[in-house]
């Protein structure tokens, strides 16, 4: 990926060691996604996923301490727990997604069901990319790393300035693609 290379030994210098922390075991992954299914009762993740009771108790903690969790009174009976998933949790999702896809892909024989479709059509969802600022899908061959006071700062020597970034409901299409259509 270009000319710089991360420094593999140093864990504060890329956040996947940091997300591997917290996030780096099945069970946690599997509490997050039934999460996401709509689960906030320590019973209904209990019942749902198979877990022992020690395990459950121990990764919603975990989850909880690092800010993907928040844990609170249920608001009809304050003698239950909720948990409900955070701002920092709903940003898992790409990294759900992507792994889901990735499973379904080259898990053996995985059959989805029920199916992932945006909400909007009801069709399924495309494959989970890697968006420049600008919204084109890149590919491995378009990666690069960077120290920190060259990021903009193209081979030739000119500058970049970054486009507007994409929001929610934006497309990222290329010209290339709405070309095509």
């Amino acid at each position: 990926m270009g000319e710089v290379r991360e420094p593999l030994r140093e864990l504060t210098s890329c956040g996947l060691p940091e997300a591997l922390e917290v996030m780096g075991e099945r069970w946690s992954f599997m509490i997050l996604r039934a999460s996401f299914n709509g689960l906030h009762h320590f019973e209904e993740f209990l019942s749902e996923l198979g877990i022992a009771r020690n395990i459950l108790s121990n990764r919603l903690a975990k989850l909880v301490e690092h800010g993907i969790l928040d844990r609170q009174p249920c608001p009809d009976d304050r003698r239950r727990i909720e948990y409900r998933l955070t701002e920092k949790g709903y940003d898992l999702l790409p990294a759900m997604v992507a792994l889901r896809q990735w499973g379904q892909k080259y898990g053996s024989e995985v059959v989805e069901d029920p199916i992932l479709v945006d909400a909007f059509d009801r069709l399924p969802i495309g494959p989970t990319s890697i968006l420049s600022h600008d919204g084109r899908i890149l590919g491995p061959q378009d990666l690069r790393l960077v120290k920190p006071d060259r990021v903009g700062q193209r081979e030739d020597g000119s500058r970049a300035k970054p486009g507007e970034p994409l929001g929610r409901g934006d497309l990222a299409y290329s010209d290339r693609v709405q070309a095509a259509e």
